[in-house]
């Protein structure tokens, strides 16, 4: 009997703790969140990051989160609830996805 209820009691905790829903566990990265439009307008994004528009609080708001579709709709789904995510489209970036955040190091190689 105590196994059920310790089953009922971490259910419970996990139904409180819902809204802490962290983007590493959907496989996606958030870059710029609460954003506009002339923001991520920008190139030097990585060109496999999406636009997602949604309604949070009442308020529209638009993110640009790297992942796939489908996981960054589940991520926001789980997050706002049903009826949330208004549109999912491509972004404005233009970096290869291997390259955006690359900072080459400035040590010099010895012969």
């Amino acid at each position: 009997m105590t196994v059920a209820v310790d089953s009922e009691k971490n259910m419970a905790e996990y139904a409180r703790d819902e809204k802490n829903i962290l983007p590493c566990n959907y496989g996606c990265d958030i870059i710029l969140q609460n954003t506009t439009l002339d923001k991520v307008k920008d190139p030097s994004f990585p060109n496999d990051a999406y636009l997602i528009w949604y309604s949070a609080d009442g308020i529209e708001k638009m993110d640009l989160v790297r992942g796939s579709r489908v996981r960054i709709f589940d991520m926001y789904y789980d997050k706002y609830g049903p009826g949330v995510v208004k549109k999912i489209d491509f972004g404005y970036g233009r970096t290869n996805p291997k390259l955006w955040g690359y900072k080459q190091s400035n040590n010099k190689k010895r012969k």
